[in-house]
């Protein structure tokens, strides 16, 4: 029971286009982490989203969650404009019908409609980008930009994943944001009794997205295997069946699992010796913490957020993925930073080191930091 002198309970909206089970990706699996940590601290979030069926109000382990309609869009995409505009006025409803002392979006399109509100009910807005900011890709679909520039500007704090993606706001934006690290559930991700007993590398990645590099890592396996590592590699099935059977049939040494699953994800973590995110442009990497709090070390592009996750040898390699390499060199110099973290899963040290190295992004502490944020805000606003 909390004392009189505790401080009160907060009502917080989140706001984000799709969520589990349609979606089950960073954003989504960020907000879940988030509100769970919220509710724990006794504070009442609500996560306002939206489904092509809608879906109404229900409780999903504790956490209220409004689904509102999202009406077709093809035709705005066919026009090339920004994803998941369609369903924001509903959102926006959604909000005025509830009683939040701050709104949090974790999308440009639902910090829209937050702002809206915001303006309305003079309560506080929280934005979090969930990517690095860079001018090609704000200019990529018709009113992104606009919708970045707005929210950045609208809300009362802008929140970035990591020094880089901060970075990349002072260079795209000229804008400075507050720096919270997405957090891992260190009690959900822990080390397994004992690993495969098959070399084993595992990608959690979207395949289906180019910008992943799942090609690029399997032709740095195929390397490694043709030169009698066997070493076997483990995909995240996309939801493409014909993608999936794609992949299946490049070799035998591939296996895909339903790897949005929370609890096989964990358990994929510990059982791997190594975890390879080869893409560009994270804002941070998830991922790669996940598994080194399962003691698994990782190999990961030289590039974005996941800069700051990698950064002692002894858990894992970075690779020079981007402009200094091209084609085949960067899959030899793939291949040869996954041999060295193979190499590194069989020392002693490894897993307690990769374990500690995780500690720092404890998801508690993602928490707090937020918590603190939002009560910062309102004592901004009611003073």
């Amino acid at each position: 029971m909390r004392g009189s002198g505790a401080p009160r309970s907060l009502r917080i909206a989140l706001l984000n286009p799709c969520y589990w089970p349609e979606v089950r990706r960073g954003s989504e699996r960020f907000l879940r982490d988030l509100a769970d940590g919220l509710l724990e601290r006794g504070h009442r979030p609500s996560l306002i989203t939206s489904h092509p069926e809608g879906g109404g109000r229900t409780v999903e382990d504790g956490l209220e969650v409004i689904r509102v309609r999202r009406p077709p869009d093809g035709r705005l995409r066919r026009r090339g404009f920004e994803d998941h505009l369609t369903h924001v006025p509903l959102s926006y409803l959604a909000l005025l019908r509830g009683e939040y002392d701050l709104a949090h979006a974790l999308f440009h399109s639902d910090a829209a409609a937050a702002i809206r509100w915001s303006r309305r009910r003079r309560r506080p807005v929280v934005y979090s980008h969930m990517g690095v900011p860079d001018r090609a890709d704000l200019v990529r679909r018709r009113r992104r930009l606009r919708l970045v520039e707005a929210a950045t500007r609208g809300a009362d704090a802008t929140v970035a994943l990591s020094a880089a993606a901060a970075a990349g706001f002072e260079r795209t934006l000229a804008l400075t944001p507050r720096v919270i690290n997405p957090g891992v559930d260190l009690a959900t991700f822990v080390p397994a009794v004992a690993r495969a007993t098959q070399p084993t590398i595992l990608c959690a990645a979207d395949p289906s997205s180019p910008r992943k590099r799942v090609r690029l890592l399997i032709g740095a396996v195929t390397r490694l295997n043709a030169a009698g590592r066997d070493v076997r590699l483990v995909l995240s099935r996309p939801r493409d069946v014909r993608l999936a059977t794609e992949l299946a049939a490049i070799a035998d040494w591939i296996e895909l699992r339903d790897l949005d699953d929370r609890g096989l994800l964990a358990a994929s973590c510990g059982e791997a010796w190594v975890c390879a995110l080869p893409s560009l442009g994270e804002a941070f990497g998830l991922v790669l913490v996940e598994a080194l709090a399962c003691g698994t070390p990782v190999v990961a592009a030289d590039d974005g957020g996941m800069i700051e996750i990698v950064d002692d040898p002894r858990v894992g390699r970075l690779v020079a993925l981007g402009s200094v390499l091209e084609g085949e060199e960067q899959e030899a110099a793939l291949a040869e930073a996954l041999a060295e973290a193979l190499a590194l899963a069989d020392e002693p040290s490894t897993a307690e080191l990769c374990r500690r190295s995780a500690e720092r992004f404890s998801v508690g502490g993602t928490v707090e930091r937020y918590e603190r944020l939002y009560r910062e805000l309102l004592l901004a606003r009611s003073g």
